[in-house]
């Protein structure tokens, strides 16, 4: 019986001939196909977004090179284009005392902020005792409110703790912030290590910390990196905390740029240089995790 005959075979009971369908001719595009003009639109998109994103980054650092009046004046930015506004803010203001006080803040923070998510996230994550859940409830409903919120009860706190205007106060105040969020991060990347592992530690003879400070720390860097970078970003560029909280001498960079433009007389040469300059250790932070940021970000939010 021939190909044909099969297809044309008459249906049981005298029921009309099943005929099979004849195969599709029609082309299915593959994900990685487009057309040209769709290409031509993704392409134009991203390129109009990353114009749109980088311009006022490149537009401060424009300004900056240029003289005083190159706000006003952009033309004469490539006639005096140089580094004299960064010579001169760094010579003739207090930007290295702020930028000290910044990097001590930040530093105490990050630290402070690692080492209380990861704990409280892996403690979530692998032991259970009365309270855990309302813990994890307790960070989330924190991140509910706005900072701006705090200001008046954590003042009130610090200065019956005698914290006002004192590095660790601010370096609490931050951790405020920063740990709910980060510690509910750290507890989903726990969770996606396998608890074989925690075994294995006991079995040869670690204790709970030892398991997880040569076991599970090892395995979870990626998820530690994103943690790091968050709570340096908090406190890097935070200003109202750090304005009501904080006297002249150990103003931080964020504040501090806030003197260089007076309601009377703004210098906004000096401001660019000083934004220019805020960014740059907030950059290199960036480069340094940025192979981990993504899998850090990913594996912490598979489980909650």
């Amino acid at each position: 019986m021939t190909a044909a005959t099969h297809e044309t075979a008459a249906a049981p009971g005298g029921a009309a001939p099943l005929v099979a369908p004849a195969p599709s001719t029609r082309k299915v595009r593959g994900r990685e196909e487009r057309g040209l003009g769709a290409s031509l639109a993704l392409h134009g998109t991203l390129v109009l977004a990353t114009v749109i994103a980088a311009f006022p980054v490149v537009w401060v650092l424009f300004i900056s090179l240029g003289p005083k009046n190159a706000w006003q004046q952009p033309g004469e930015v490539l006639k005096h284009l140089g580094l004299h506004n960064y010579g001169d803010v760094l010579a003739h203001s207090d930007l290295p005392q702020w930028f000290l006080n910044t990097v001590v803040v930040a530093a105490g923070t990050t630290a402070l902020g690692v080492f209380l998510a990861a704990t409280a996230g892996y403690a979530v994550s692998r032991m259970r005792f009365p309270g855990s859940r309302q813990l994890m409830w307790v960070f989330l409903v924190t991140q509910m409110f706005p900072s701006i919120v705090l200001i008046v009860p954590l003042y009130l706190l610090m200065s019956e703790l005698h914290l006002l205007d004192n590095y660790l106060g601010l370096i609490l105040a931050y951790a405020t912030t920063a740990v709910p969020f980060c510690a509910w991060m750290m507890k989903g990347y726990f969770d996606t290590i396998p608890k074989e592992i925690d075994e294995a530690g006991r079995v040869d003879g670690l204790t709970p910390i030892g398991t997880f400070w040569r076991l599970i720390v090892p395995l979870a860097r990626p998820g530690l990196a994103v943690t790091a970078f968050y709570s340096f970003l908090t406190a890097w560029g935070e200003v109202a905390y750090a304005t009501q909280f904080m006297q002249s001498d150990h103003y931080t960079l964020a504040v501090g740029i806030r003197t260089f433009a007076q309601d009377q007389r703004p210098d906004w040469a000096w401001t660019s240089a000083t934004a220019i300059i805020i960014t740059i250790p907030a950059a290199l932070v960036f480069m340094l995790v940025q192979r981990s940021l993504v899998s850090g970000l990913t594996a912490g939010g598979t489980k909650s």
